[in-house]
């Protein structure tokens, strides 16, 4: 942004500083301003970090306003009416076409950036052309926007005021800006603080101008000026800032009008910029808004954009996102577009990843191709033999086969994959073994995922010894991961009461592989199998005890049809009260032989019971709710449904994610829970939506927004704070403790006091909207002693306070030592906007 106005100091005409001394001229004041802020530009960009870059960086931008004055303008009203929402959104009228002054104000509007969302090279994911993209020249209809001239205004203090207020505003931090606002409640009106905003827009002062704008809104005299939001929101937009963007955007909305076409499209593309969790479902509903609502007809430039973000995911990930991508399609379509060979592959790649592939849509998609004079490519040959696999299909396998080798490219493995499947759907394994052999001759290297799937296809053969022989070579080869293909050889021993061999693949895959619940049920069950139910227990117990693995409803099971089989029923007791206090579902061959159990000691079947919050699971979800965790309701805010998100990349995350499902299994939507053939983790997944969350929804999310609870401070237990660091916490490379918090002040004001009634010291520290809680030195070891009794094992070193491993944390460069949006200890001022 400096640089920025250091390029506006060298425009061939630039607006010169008045000056008191008639005699004095102005080229040399000129001259001696710009060599001043040149001078500062250097001195920040060399020392960046110097404890004065705050005061030089105030001292340009002062130097800045005198070079660029407050420019007049004209009063006079926008000749562009918004419209209206209408219920009959394509007919409705748009914006005419005019110039705009705040084009004349901040000079040429800029254009919105077409994305270049490139992908890996992944052959997993869809490659694109180089050249994939648009250029349209067409520009948006802008409302106008025009303020009063300072010149015109018949009072000098008036005149005097607004020109200091935007000299000012932009060098001061937003609790300054707003104290300096609410003092000048008395004089200002609408037209004042529409000049503010503006000028602030000029300089490229658009946090400001946000901030100016929020503030008008919360007085009295505001009425609501479309140009106005228009022109912040695409500042906003364009500046990557999509929260602020979409707040002016459904600021349009509220007062009933349709946004300009210019914020629907920025807004889409500023989130699409975004990696975050949940911009890209954002985006895609932006953009059919922008059709539905506005009856705007999108750039071909977006459309490309957007379809390209959709299909740059893994193939699983994707697959969701074939309605979105097939209306895109007929949009472009049916406005008369150019389709670009990779929507047509892009398409036929979504396709081939559903789980029922259709094959009517698919031979039109080609066909369609073939008339528009497209050549099939690589990754839509591979995408059809993927298709080709669901349903066994060799006959057009082997057509595109033999297409992809008189391409006269390099066949990836992947291809070979999917080949191999069509011929084992058809109950043909041997010739899926001849076509990996093939494949080893033809790459230099053996992918993972071939190695999988044969082995996988061996073993539901029952080929022991083939599939034996390929997973001492799969091991041998120092490829990872072994776990699906350990599982598939367990489950292939299990199967044929191959207990002996079972048990040593199972020690085998402990020494190679991170414990996994899947492999322990399969050796817990062949235990129950062989009546070793010595060693069952043992197994159950260390399955109990180790928080990443865990126990399920399978496992209890499998232990509670061995102790009624070998007439333990007094183990069996304790397993099913173990059932009943997980709420797990029990298999209903058993439900007969555990009522006679029951029986004999004179008890009865507990019948299942509306279901109920125990203690540690409020305490954990008063925790998660702390750390960012979302709730999502209902129109009527009847039903609540709860949001759990964990972090991919996060190691943390990882360790408390399986913890969390199991914790809270029988609320998640059906959708959530896990299969027998299927024991990982998502790292999404969502309860049912259920009346039963509605106190904690009404704490932390009314009306959809998040806030601090005013009885916080009776809940802070060790539980909650412990849970509250696992989820949204972090430690930084020098051992100290930080809680990330979103909410007001008051409400982060009360959480501090009542830390420190608990003798816990902490700083806070406000970067942005979100708050951060920092126990520093011997504080964070005290914080550590009172919620380490509840940290998760498997995270007590990652988490240990003090205790430095190298790169052990994401870096969150967070300074308590210097300043920055807020830096308090106990307090906050009440004038600062949240």
């Amino acid at each position: 942004m400096l640089l920025t106005r250091a390029s506006d100091l060298c425009s061939p005409y630039p607006l010169l500083p008045y000056s008191k001394n008639p005699s004095s001229s102005p080229t040399k004041t000129l001259t001696r301003s710009m060599r001043t802020a040149l001078k500062l530009l250097r001195t920040i960009s060399t020392f960046p970090h110097s404890h004065h870059y705050h005061h030089r960086r105030r001292l340009l931008l002062r130097t800045l306003s005198l070079l660029h004055p407050p420019t007049p303008v004209t009063l006079s009203f926008s000749t562009t009416t918004p419209r209206r929402l209408s219920p009959f959104p394509a007919l409705s009228t748009l914006p005419a076409s005019s110039s705009t002054f705040v084009e004349q104000l901040a000079g040429e509007a800029e254009e919105p950036d077409d994305l270049d969302l490139s992908t890996n090279g992944d052959k997993e994911r869809f490659d694109f052309d180089v050249c994939f993209g648009s250029v349209d020249a067409r520009r948006f209809d802008v409302p106008s926007l025009e303020v009063k001239e300072l010149e015109e205004l018949p009072e000098q203090w008036r005149r005097s005021k607004l020109a200091w207020l935007c000299k000012e505003l932009p060098v001061h931090k937003p609790a300054t800006l707003i104290r300096i606002l609410n003092a000048q409640r008395k004089w200002v009106r609408q037209e004042d603080m529409t000049y503010v905003a503006v000028h602030c827009m000029r300089i490229r002062e658009n946090e400001t101008g946000f901030r100016v704008y929020k503030w008008m809104v919360q007085q009295h005299w505001f009425r609501f000026d479309f140009a106005l939001a228009t022109k912040l929101a695409d500042y906003m937009g364009k500046e990557r800032k999509y929260s602020k963007c979409r707040e002016l955007f459904d600021d349009v909305l509220n007062q009933g009008l349709v946004p300009s076409e210019s914020t629907f499209h920025i807004l889409t593309v500023a989130y699409l910029s975004s990696p975050a969790q949940g911009c890209l479902e954002e985006a895609c509903s932006i953009f059919n808004r922008m059709i539905q609502l506005g009856g705007y007809r999108p750039r071909l430039s977006l459309h490309n954009s957007l379809f390209r973000a959709l299909v740059s995911k893994p193939g699983g990930a994707s697959k969701h996102y074939l309605k979105q991508a097939e209306f895109i399609f007929h949009n472009l379509v049916t406005s008369g577009l150019e389709v670009h060979k990779d929507i047509y592959g892009g398409l036929i790649w979504l396709h081939s990843y559903q789980d029922v592939a259709d094959k009517e849509r698919i031979a039109s998609l080609r066909a369609e191709m073939q008339l528009a004079g497209i050549e099939e490519t690589k990754e839509v040959l591979v995408s059809i033999l993927r298709a080709c696999s669901k349903e066994g299909d060799v006959e057009e396998a082997e057509r595109t086969w033999i297409k992809l080798l008189s391409s006269g490219n390099s066949i990836p493995s992947q291809a070979f994959v999917h080949k191999m499947e069509v011929y084992a759907r058809i109950g043909d394994p041997m010739r899926s073994l001849e076509i990996f052999r093939e494949m080893q001759k033809q790459l230099a290297s053996t992918s993972v995922v071939a190695f999988h799937k044969i082995i996988e296809v061996l073993c539901k053969a029952r080929e022991i010894e083939r599939a034996e022989s390929l997973m001492e070579e799969f091991i041998n080869s120092g490829l990872k991961p072994l776990m699906p293909s350990f599982i598939d050889l367990m489950d292939l021993y299990l199967n044929l009461d191959l207990h002996e061999k079972l048990e040593l693949t199972f020690y085998q895959c402990l020494e190679k592989c991170r414990p996994n619940r899947t492999v322990y049920n399969l050796y817990l069950h062949s235990l129950v199998r062989v009546a070793n139910l010595d060693k069952a227990e043992e197994m159950f117990d260390q399955m109990y005890r180790n928080v990443s693995i865990g126990v399920n409803a399978r496992s209890c099971n499998t232990m509670l049809r061995g102790y009624i089989s070998c007439e333990e029923y007094a183990k069996a007791e304790k397993i099913y009260e173990l059932m009943c206090q997980k709420k797990y579902d029990i298999e209903p061959p058993l439900m007969e032989k555990i009522d006679y159990v029951l029986s004999l000691s004179k008890k009865v079947v507990k019948k299942p019971i509306s279901l109920k919050f125990s203690k540690e699971q409020r305490e954990i979800l008063l925790g998660l709710l702390l750390g960012g965790l979302e709730i999502e309701s209902d129109e009527g805010r009847r039903n609540h449904a709860i949001c759990f998100y964990f972090r991919e990349d996060c190691g943390t995350h990882y360790a408390l994610r399986r913890h969390i499902h199991d914790q809270y299994h029988e609320w998640l939507a059906p959708f959530s829970k896990l299969t027998d053939d299927n024991d990982e983790i998502p790292c999404q997944f969502t309860t049912i939506s259920h009346s039963y969350f509605g106190f904690y929804a009404d704490q932390f999310w009314p009306k959809g927004q998040y806030v601090i609870p005013k009885l916080i401070h009776r809940w802070l237990s060790p539980r909650v704070l412990a849970y509250w660091y696992m989820y949204g916490g972090h430690r930084t490379s020098s051992g100290d403790i930080l809680l990330n918090l979103k909410g007001s002040r008051e409400g982060v004001d009360k959480i501090v006091k009542t830390l420190k009634t608990k003798s816990l010291d902490c700083r806070v520290k406000r970067k942005g909207r979100v708050f951060w809680i920092g126990f520093l030195g011997s504080n964070s070891t005290w914080f550590w002693k009172l919620i380490e009794p509840f940290v998760l094992d498997d995270l007590k070193d990652r988490l240990r306070a003090g205790h430095i491993l190298d790169g052990m944390m994401e870096n969150q460069n967070i300074s308590f030592d210097c300043g920055s949006d807020s830096d308090e200890k106990t307090s906050f001022s009440n004038d600062d906007l949240s």
